[in-house]
């Protein structure tokens, strides 16, 4: 009889590959997983649908924005600026959501809505460990509602009264091409984005900041484009005993100096001898950081610093206002240049002279390069004139005294017809605020004449025109009153406005005008839109 025995068992432990893990099912599906890593007896799937890391994030918020100047409310009282799908809009989205401090977020992104919704939605892919050692990711949208509400310094801008500080541009010149200049390097370099109101005065203009950092940059900036020295003055508003807290009032005054472009200048003996002995009677020519003088009878020049010309001032002998029309009668080149100007001598009489009589001046001038036999020519007739300028009558008993001039030439005179048309550039002008009194019409015609100046001389410098921004003109017809003052009350008191030059530029008036190429022009970015494109 034999018996069953059972196999032998080898009683040596299993190596460490070939160790099995234990299997278990997942109590939700009854899938097998391995009960070793499994967590909380779920397979993967089944906690990606019963656990949800984002249950403590929020999932709808609200955006806070200012009409008035687009910046964003980051919470509790700053106002950022963000560009719509920006990373600084991103992040401030971010930061709005509560519980997000809690998760790990992986990627952020904007989902494209429509820009009249006004709503915003960001999804957002975060991870967090759902169980011990099961990490868990998850994505979800979180969708923003945009609310307009405005900001503090917006309220001001529509307040009466305000302002923190003042800078108060003053030149005491009858006229304001200097500020027509001033006025295209500010809208060049963008200097009058802090500003809150502009306000025409007598003599100048008045530029309101809400803050004193603000006038502190814009009168630098005035200092680094033109000769200018500035005064600062302080007002106490209010005064808190109990914490020693100060309200100021600030006010910058801030004055250029009375020399123009075209400009005759005696300067006194001795200032002319410090600057490379030059003659005292000299002509500006430009007027940049500092004044540009140049002696038209030997093409000399210097220039006069800031420091300098206010350590010893000196006003103008005569300005454009002045300028008489000479008919010219020979010219010869004398042969000398400096950059743009050629020594020449020139017989000249004046226009209204012409029939009268036979007299006629004889004088050296610069303009040898533009001027030719029976051209119009600009300039000041000395003799037979009074000037009440003491610098003058120091040069008239000086050594100097043989060399003052008969007449003085200052540019060639263009005939234009008196007819108005429109020319294909255009400047860009501030509005201001010009106070509750309406100017007087004679102000009105004044100020017309001056800006009509400043755009012949723009036509007619080329080293003017190359500081300056032109653009194409929209070739559309304007009502007279807003072609001539070019004022569009639109967009706040600080916005910009367009200034369509209407006088001149006719092709009638002479092949001699000067012409401004359109390479030199810029077009609109806001003109470049999809109407009228097949």
């Amino acid at each position: 009889m034999s018996m069953d025995l059972d196999a032998p068992v080898s009683i040596r432990p299993l190596a460490v590959g070939q160790q099995t893990s234990a299997t278990i099912l997942c109590c939700n599906c009854g899938a097998p997983i391995d009960g070793t890593t499994a967590a909380g007896a779920l397979c993967y799937d089944c906690v990606k649908l019963t656990v949800d890391i984002s249950e403590g994030v929020q999932r709808e918020a609200t955006l806070h924005i200012c009409k008035g100047c687009d910046r964003w409310l980051q919470p509790p009282a700053h106002w950022l600026v963000a560009a719509p799908e920006s990373r600084e809009l991103l992040a401030l989205c971010l930061r709005k959501l509560r519980g997000l401090s809690k998760v790990r977020i992986i990627d952020a992104s904007f989902v494209w809505t429509e820009p009249h919704s006004r709503r915003v939605k960001v999804k957002i892919t975060i991870q967090q460990e759902a169980f011990q050692g099961a990490i868990l990711q998850q994505s979800f949208e979180v969708e923003y509602v945009v609310a307009y509400q405005q900001c503090p310094d917006c309220a001001k801008s529509y307040t009466a009264n305000t302002w923190r500080a003042v800078v108060q541009v003053r030149q005491k010149v009858p006229h304001k091409r200097t500020f027509l200049y001033l006025e295209q390097l500010i809208l060049k370099h963008n200097a009058h984005r802090d500003t809150i109101n502009i306000r025409e005065v007598k003599d100048g203009l008045d530029f309101f900041y809400a803050q004193r950092n603000h006038a502190d940059k814009f009168v630098d900036f005035l200092g680094s484009v033109a000769p200018v020295r500035s005064k600062k003055s302080q007002e106490l508003i209010s005064h808190d005993i109990h914490t020693s807290t100060k309200s100021y009032k600030f006010s910058f005054s801030v004055e250029l100096v009375p020399i123009c472009k075209d400009d005759i200048v005696c300067l006194p003996i001795k200032l002319a001898k410090s600057l490379g002995n030059i003659s005292p009677l000299t002509l500006c020519y430009r007027v940049g950081t500092s004044v540009n003088l140049l002696d038209p009878t030997t093409l000399q020049m210097t220039d006069v610093s800031t420091p300098v010309y206010w350590r010893t001032p000196f006003a103008s002998l005569a300005d454009v206002q002045d300028l008489v029309e000479f008919v010219v009668l020979e010219i010869e080149p004398l042969g000398p240049t400096k950059g743009r100007f050629l020594l020449a001598e020139a017989t000249v009489a004046r226009a209204s002279d012409l029939g009268v009589n036979d007299k006629t001046y004889f004088t050296r001038t610069h303009l040898g390069q533009i001027l030719h036999p029976g051209d119009s020519v600009l300039g000041y007739q000395l003799t037979g004139t009074n000037f009440n300028n003491p610098q003058f009558e120091a040069i008239e008993q000086s050594n100097y005294a043989d060399t003052i001039p008969d007449v003085m030439l200052v540019k060639k005179f263009y005939a234009r017809k008196k007819k108005s048309k429109s020319r294909h550039w255009r400047l860009k002008r501030m509005a201001r605020d010009k106070g509750e009194l309406l100017p007087k019409k004679q102000d009105q015609e004044r100020t017309e004449r001056d800006f009509e100046m400043f755009l012949r001389d723009v036509e007619e410098d080329a080293e003017l025109r190359a500081t300056l921004t032109l653009y194409k003109s929209k070739n559309q017809k304007r009502p007279k009153t807003e072609r001539m003052e070019g004022i569009e009350e639109e967009g706040g008191p600080i916005a910009l406005v367009e200034e369509a030059s209407t006088m001149g530029g006719d092709s009638e008036d002479g092949d001699d005008i000067p012409k401004i190429s359109m390479d030199e022009l810029l077009d609109e970015f806001d003109e470049l839109t999809m109407e009228g494109t097949p």
